[in-house]
C-alpha cells in the first residue's frame, strides 16, 4: 500500500504556485484496508476516503473505460492491482498526469514537467475524447496560465465537438467551468480555444463574444474585476433577450444574472452620463434600481467603464449619492398619501440630482 500526491498539487509546485489542496492516490489497497486504518470513505461514484488526521483526500488508484455519452457515462475500476501509472493514464493533460511520491520523488510517465517548462497543454491518451468537460477544462487552463493548446489536442477537441459530444454537458457544469475560465487571468484565452475548435458557437450561440467584448475582457483582469462585471460585459453588446435565453439554459446564478440584465437595460444611458440632465440621471438610478442597491450600480459603472475606457461615469455616482441623501422619512411622515409621497420623494431627489450637477461642474471649473 502506497500513497503518492497526484495532479494539480504537483503541477502548481513545479510551477512555483501556492498548493491550496493535495490529493492523494493510494496503490494496492482495498477499501477494507483503508477503513481499518482509520480513514473515513466519502466516495459516491468511486473509493474515495479523508485521512484521520489531515482530512485531504486518498482515493484508491481506478480506471474508467467509457460506457454512455457526455461526462457521466463512465464504469469505475478499482483493485489493488490497478498501478499508479494506470491512473495517471486517465487523466485530461500531461501536466495533471504527474505524482510525487512520499518521499518527494516525481512520477512523470506522460512528459508533464516537459510540457510545463515549455507552457504547453496536451493530453494524455485519446481517453480525452471520452469526456466532454475536458475541451472547457482545457480552455480554463489556457485561461489560467496562458499556455499554448497542443496541435493535436486542438485537433482532437474539434473531431469531440463535431461529433455532438458538447451537446451532453449538463448546464450546471459548462456554468462551472465558463465562470472558472472568466475569473482567471487571462479569460480571453479560453474564449479563442472554445472558439477555435467549434465550441463556442455551440454553448453559447446567443452572444459568442467578439473583438471588442474580448479586449474588455482583458481590462477586466488586468482590473481584477469580479466575475459578475466580467460576465456583465459579455451582455455590454448583446440584446436582452439573447442574454435572457444564455442565462436562463445555463442557469447563471443570479448575482450574475442581474448585472448582466442591468447592463443590456442601461447601456444607452450610462452611456450618456457625462452629458445627461438630472432628470435623465434619477431615471437611470431608477432603472437601476440604484438606490436599493447602491453596490450593484457601483459594479455597473464599472462594467460600463470597463465596457467604454473613454466614459466618465463620475456624473452617475455624484448622483446616487445626492439622491441617496435625501430624507425619505421625513417625506413620508409629511405627506398624506402614497401617490403624494413618491411625487414629493421625485421631486426632492430630482432637485439633489440637479444640485450635485451643479456642484460638480463649479469644482471641475
Amino acid at each position: 500500500m502506497k500513497s503518492y500526491v497526484v495532479g494539480g498539487a504537483v503541477r502548481d509546485e513545479l510551477l512555483g504556485q501556492p498548493v491550496a489542496d493535495r490529493d492523494w492516490v493510494v496503490v494496492g489497497a482495498t477499501p477494507e484496508q483503508m477503513v481499518t486504518a482509520g480513514y473515513r470513505p466519502v466516495g459516491r461514484d468511486f473509493p474515495v476516503f479523508l485521512h484521520p488526521r489531515t482530512q485531504e483526500e486518498y482515493a484508491l488508484a481506478r480506471t474508467e473505460r467509457k460506457s454512455g455519452r457526455g461526462y457521466k457515462g463512465f464504469t469505475v475500476y478499482t483493485a489493488p492491482d490497478v498501478t499508479l501509472e494506470d491512473d495517471l493514464a486517465r487523466r485530461d493533460l500531461t501536466i495533471n498526469a504527474m505524482a510525487k511520491d512520499e518521499a518527494g520523488r516525481l512520477v512523470d510517465p506522460f512528459g508533464g514537467a516537459r510540457d510545463l517548462k515549455d507552457r504547453v497543454l496536451r493530453h494524455v491518451s485519446e481517453a480525452f475524447a471520452e469526456d466532454p468537460v475536458r475541451i472547457l477544462r482545457v480552455a480554463r487552463f489556457a485561461a489560467r496560465f496562458a499556455f499554448g493548446i497542443a496541435p493535436e489536442t486542438m485537433t482532437l477537441m474539434r473531431r469531440m465537438v463535431e461529433a455532438g459530444e458538447v451537446e451532453h454537458l449538463v448546464a450546471e457544469r459548462v456554468w462551472l467551468e465558463l465562470s472558472r475560465g472568466l475569473a482567471e487571468p487571462h479569460p480571453v484565452r479560453m474564449f479563442a480555444a472554445l472558439a477555435e475548435c467549434g465550441a463556442l458557437a455551440r454553448l453559447m450561440p446567443e452572444m459568442a463574444p467578439g473583438p471588442e467584448t474580448l479586449t474588455a475582457l482583458e481590462r477586466a483582469a488586468a482590473a481584477a474585476a469580479p466575475l459578475p462585471v466580467r460576465f456583465a460585459l459579455l451582455a455590454w453588446r448583446a440584446n436582452e433577450p439573447a442574454l435572457q435565453a444564455l442565462a436562463a439554459r445555463l442557469r447563471v446564478p443570479n448575482e450574475e444574472r442581474e448585472l448582466a440584465i442591468a447592463a443590456c437595460r442601461c447601456k444607452d444611458a450610462l452611456l450618456a452620463v457625462p452629458h445627461a440632465r438630472a432628470a435623465e440621471l434619477l431615471e437611470l438610478l431608477k432603472r437601476a434600481d440604484a438606490l436599493r442597491r447602491p453596490e450593484r450600480f457601483a459594479d455597473l459603472l464599472a462594467v460600463a467603464s470597463l465596457a467604454d475606457p473613454g466614459l466618465d461615469t463620475r456624473r452617475a455616482a455624484r448622483a446616487l449619492e445626492a439622491a441617496g441623501a435625501v430624507d425619505a422619512g421625513a417625506i413620508a411622515r409629511a405627506a398624506a398619501s402614497p401617490q403624494e409621497i413618491a411625487a414629493r420623494l421625485d421631486a426632492a431627489r430630482l432637485e439633489a440630482v440637479a444640485r450635485s450637477l451643479d456642484s460638480g461642474h463649479s469644482s471641475s471649473s
